[in-house]
Formats: C-alpha cells, sequence, structure tokens
C-alpha cells in the first residue's frame, strides 16, 4: 500500500424534460480498502432507463463488495442485460473502475465512451483487452496508478453534446480530451473537474440536455493530512492537553473561534494579529497566530463551510464563490474539500453564552450540530474523518 489515495467525484445532467436520470453511479469501498466506480446508463431515458441502470450498478456493487471477481460481475451482467430487438443495443451499457491498493486500475468498459486517462496534463490512451461474453464486446484495461493521474469515465450524452445545435457531429471525446487537458494542471478537485465538463456539456445542450449525461472523475493524489480546531475544552484544565495534541499533528492547522485562537495563542506564545479586511459583509474577518496555517471566527464561519459542503455534495455551484474569494469560510472550504484527505477535527464542548442567543438560527445554537454535519458532509466526499471532543 503506497501513499496515494482517490478523489473521486460525479455529476449528472437530466434529459430535458425528465425528471428522473437514466445514468446512474455507485461508489463501493472493499474490505481490502480497493474501490469499486461503476457508470451504468440505461437505455432511453426517464423512469425505465432509471431503473436499468440502478439495478445494473447495483448488481455489480453488490457482487464486488461480496468479494466476487469482476470477470464473474461481467459475466451475470453481459449474460443477464437483454438486448433490444428494435435498437439492437444492450439495455443498459456500463463501465467498471476498480482501484487495487491505489497502485493499479482495472477498467471494464461495455458500450460506454472509453475512460480518458490524463497524466501530467496530456492524454495517454490506456491499452485494452477485447473480450467477447455472452455475445458483447468488452474492453478489458489493466494500468499502474501514478500520482496525479486523472480519469474520466463518461456517459454517451457527453459526446453527443451540441449534436445539430452549435455542433454538427457532437463533442467528440478527442475534443472533451482537449477540453480537459486545460484544466488538470490547476489543481482543481475531482468533483470541481466533473462540474466544469458538465456545465460546459449543458451550455453545448443550450441549457436544455438532449440525453442523460454524466462524467465522473477520478484523480490520483497523495494523503493530505489537515487538522482543524473549534471551541475551548469543558474542563479549562484540558487546554494544554487538548493544544498540544491539534498542534503535534502532522499537517496544516486551522483554529476557529475567538475563545479558541485565544487558548491557542497563549500555548504558543504568540500574538493575535487580528485582520479588519471583510471580505464578506457576512463572513467576520480572518486573523494571525504565527504557527497556525489560518485563525478564524467560529459557528458563523463554520456554517458558511457547512453550506458550502452540502452543495459540493450536490450540483457544486458555489465553488465559483469559494474557490477563490478570501473570506474565512471560503479558505477553509478550499483548504477541507480541495487540499485534505485526512481530516482531525478537535472540538471543545464549553458552552459559549454568546450562543444561546433565541434570536438565532437554532443551527447556530449547537455547535456540535455543525461540526457532526460538516464532518459527515467530508465523509461523502471521500474524507477520512476523526472527531475527538474535550
Amino acid at each position: 500500500m503506497n501513499n496515494l489515495c482517490a478523489d473521486i467525484g460525479y455529476r449528472s445532467l437530466i434529459k430535458h424534460g425528465e425528471q428522473l436520470c437514466g445514468d446512474h453511479i455507485d461508489v463501493i469501498e472493499q474490505e481490502d480498502g480497493s474501490q469499486v466506480i461503476v457508470l451504468a446508463d440505461g437505455l432511453g431515458s426517464g423512469v425505465k432507463a432509471c431503473i436499468l441502470s440502478t439495478l445494473t450498478s447495483k448488481i455489480i456493487s453488490t457482487m464486488t463488495a461480496a468479494g466476487i471477481s469482476l470477470d464473474e460481475c461481467v459475466n451475470t451482467i453481459a449474460g443477464t442485460l437483454p438486448v433490444c430487438s428494435v435498437r439492437g443495443v444492450a439495455y443498459s451499457t456500463f463501465t467498471i473502475i476498480r482501484l487495487v491498493n491505489n497502485e493499479t486500475a482495472e477498467i471494464i468498459c461495455y458500450d460506454n465512451p472509453e475512460v480518458i486517462l490524463l497524466r501530467e496534463g496530456k492524454n495517454v490512451e490506456i491499452p485494452t483487452t477485447e473480450l467477447n461474453i455472452g455475445g458483447k464486446k468488452i474492453l478489458q484495461s489493466k494500468i499502474d496508478l501514478c500520482e496525479n493521474d486523472v480519469f474520466i469515465a463518461l456517459s454517451d450524452g457527453v459526446i453527443h453534446a451540441g449534436v445539430g445545435m452549435k455542433l454538427n457531429f457532437g463533442w467528440l471525446r478527442k475534443d472533451v480530451i482537449e477540453y480537459m487537458e486545460d484544466l488538470v494542471d490547476v489543481g482543481f478537485t475531482a468533483k470541481t473537474l466533473t462540474t466544469i465538463l458538465t456545465d460546459h456539456c449543458n451550455e453545448l445542450y443550450g441549457g436544455e440536455p438532449g440525453d442523460d449525461t454524466t462524467v465522473c472523475t477520478v484523480k490520483i493524489r497523495k494523503r493530505e493530512p489537515m487538522n482543524l480546531l473549534i471551541g475551548p475544552p469543558v474542563d479549562r484544565n484540558d487546554c494544554n492537553k487538548m493544544m498540544s495534541l491539534f498542534f503535534s499533528k502532522e499537517g496544516k492547522h486551522i483554529v476557529c473561534g475567538g475563545s479558541t485562537s485565544t487558548i491557542a495563542a497563549e500555548y504558543l506564545q504568540k500574538p493575535i494579529k487580528p485582520s479588519l479586511d471583510f471580505y464578506d459583509p457576512e463572513i467576520p474577518p480572518t486573523a494571525e497566530i504565527e504557527g497556525v496555517d489560518l485563525v478564524t471566527e467560529g459557528v458563523i464561519t463554520i456554517n458558511k463551510v457547512l453550506k458550502y459542503a452540502q452543495n459540493y455534495l450536490e450540483d457544486n455551484e458555489s465553488y465559483t464563490q469559494w474557490s477563490y474569494k478570501k473570506d474565512g469560510a471560503s479558505q477553509i472550504a478550499r483548504l477541507l474539500f480541495e487540499e485534505a484527505t485526512d481530516i482531525n477535527f478537535y472540538v471543545g464542548r464549553a458552552i459559549n453564552p454568546a450562543h444561546q442567543n433565541p434570536n438565532l438560527p437554532i443551527n447556530f445554537n449547537i455547535k456540535m450540530q455543525l461540526v457532526s454535519e460538516l464532518a459527515e458532509c467530508l465523509k461523502k466526499m471521500g474524507k477520512k474523518i476523526k472527531v475527538s471532543y474535550f
């Protein structure tokens, strides 16, 4: 096992006029630490396609979770899925990416566009072997992983974008590659790369997608620990213990809250240098303490980070704000969403009288709830989370 991990982000556009997406993605973590990503594309659109793609991805994910080999899974699916007598195509196509110990990738593709691999910012064609299983042509690949590799799995709605509208023959796979080659070295997360690509597809469709359109991006990167401290401990005698554990951890250190930053400054024997720059009128300004990477206000800032995290898991439209703004919430979002892979929360359970104001929204009254919800969102992003209370 190496020090690499996978950042996985996916997003779908629903065909215009439909309420359900005919594409479906499942991400499964196996007991041995391997991950399996399944992208299934049901025939047509709407309810029928949604059921077919969900069924396909669930069968594959359930079998792989049970330790059944990919070959057996593919045999089962290929033998189970019928072929449409009218169109002569399968009722659901699929792409499977299995990451083994973050060392190798096994890829199986059935009638979906072939997976794109960008390595060192440039396209690398993945060697494939063609198999015939149950009369169906299956493409199989295996490749060693390198840091910063980016895999992009697509449904055919991506390469059909713009057909008969802005483009005569759609957005070809080579066009997608050229477009993404300009973006991969910027440092975007897998989810943000996915969002940018699907946003462009939506633009080519004129805002009315002519097909279900799904992108799943897998970015291979080094593990990056991050530590966030919020709130004083219940017992003030535990301050030194809390601070020593926090600052002894590898990685960057974020301190949130006025009282908390005061305790941190005393522990480090460094002054707090407040900033008077209000980059966002809704977010209190940040401060500086030598030895701390970022110092922010507490619950107001974390509440904003939570909203960004919730949106990140949906359509990720708010990345256009937090990706560049200088306020405390945006800076924390970049650190937690883009940089961090393993996040340690140090949460003091002392009650702040200022948060007991009945005129404040209820989520501002409950610091524990904010941290719990944020931690849950980060877990869904694929981050490794540990929360310690004091």
